[in-house]
């Protein structure tokens, strides 16, 4: 059974940092894309960023230059660098992991999920 953990979240001030981070286990292939999605009330789901083992990645236009997505393809471990964050990118944050990734994020096209590590950017 696949299991996804994020950890990382937190409350910053607008120009803030923070890195989300999230384990796979139990995830068998060795080709994989790992991406993230962010909910917030009254706004439709985004696809934030997604990075496979190719190295392939992509950032939603709104993030560019201030998120950075890497993996460790060894530990199944996949991680969110936010900078300069600001109070728009307040959301719960979903960790997902599939056996391939298209753009935009399909959320239902992700094999598992995570719990969500919830994100606070105050003004």
């Amino acid at each position: 059974q696949v299991h996804l953990l994020e950890s990382g979240g937190g409350s910053v001030q607008t120009g803030g940092s923070l890195t989300l981070s999230c384990a796979a286990s139990g995830y068998t292939a060795s080709k994989f894309c790992m991406s993230w999605f962010r909910s917030a009330p009254r706004k439709d789901r985004e696809g934030v960023a997604f990075i496979d083992t190719d190295g392939t990645l992509n950032y939603l236009e709104s993030v560019k230059g201030r998120f950075t997505i890497s993996l460790d393809t060894a530990k199944k471990t996949q991680y969110l660098h936010m900078n300069n964050l600001k109070p728009e990118d307040s959301a719960m944050y979903v960790c997902a992991v599939s056996s391939a990734c298209t753009w935009p994020l399909e959320y239902y096209a992700m094999d598992s999920w995570g719990r969500g590590a919830l994100v606070t950017v105050s003004s």
